[in-house]
């Protein structure tokens, strides 16, 4: 069953920076994944601790495509 509050991203890296990604998750006892979201979750906490919460519309808004 599909979780409709979450969503799929995918990133493109250079081989070093997903070796050294890969590197600092096991470090850390992480998946790649897990890595890449506590860091992902990280930036938004420092972002509203500076700028306060971000507001998110009740719905996201749907592209126009006339």
């Amino acid at each position: 069953m599909k979780d409709k509050n979450k969503t799929f991203l995918s990133i493109r890296m250079l081989r070093d920076t997903h070796d050294k990604l890969k590197y600092v998750a096991a470090y850390e006892g992480r998946s790649m994944s897990k890595q890449i979201l506590f860091l992902v979750n990280q930036c938004i906490r420092n972002f509203e601790r500076e700028h306060g919460p971000i507001e998110l519309p009740e719905e996201p808004e749907k592209p126009n495509h006339a």
